[in-house]
């Protein structure tokens, strides 16, 4: 599939599954993101809330930003070659072409950091 507003609704379901318990801040048709609000700690910092993963529809693509990699960069090792070949920048995907191997790869991705999030009291 390579119709972005198509990518962009199918990611945004992906990403939406996991609220609650994470709550969206921008909820369009161009952007959509998750959020944890939750009084933490992190590496000494007091936060009220954490990124989780959002959508968004870019000029020729759209951007799957999975905040879980730029906190635990080891969580690269789950993904296959396909979804890597994506990322670029830090915590950026850039898809243009989403294929059912593509969606599961993310779907697994989501589920992961889910449970680093768990994990790490950060939910």
């Amino acid at each position: 599939m390579r119709d972005l507003p198509e990518i962009f609704i199918r990611l945004k379901a992906l990403i939406a599954s996991y609220s609650p318990p994470l709550n969206s801040r921008q909820d369009s048709e161009q952007a959509f993101d998750l959020w944890s609000d939750k009084d933490l700690v992190i590496e000494g910092r007091k936060r009220k809330e954490v990124f989780f993963a959002s959508a968004i529809i870019q000029k020729n693509y759209v951007g799957f930003y999975f905040m879980p990699i730029y906190v635990e960069k080891e969580i690269t090792e789950v993904f296959k070659p396909e979804l890597l070949r994506l990322k670029k920048g830090l915590s950026c995907f850039h898809i243009k072409d989403l294929t059912p191997e593509l969606e599961e790869q993310i779907t697994e991705a989501l589920r992961v950091g889910f449970e680093l999030y768990e994990q790490r009291g950060w939910v």
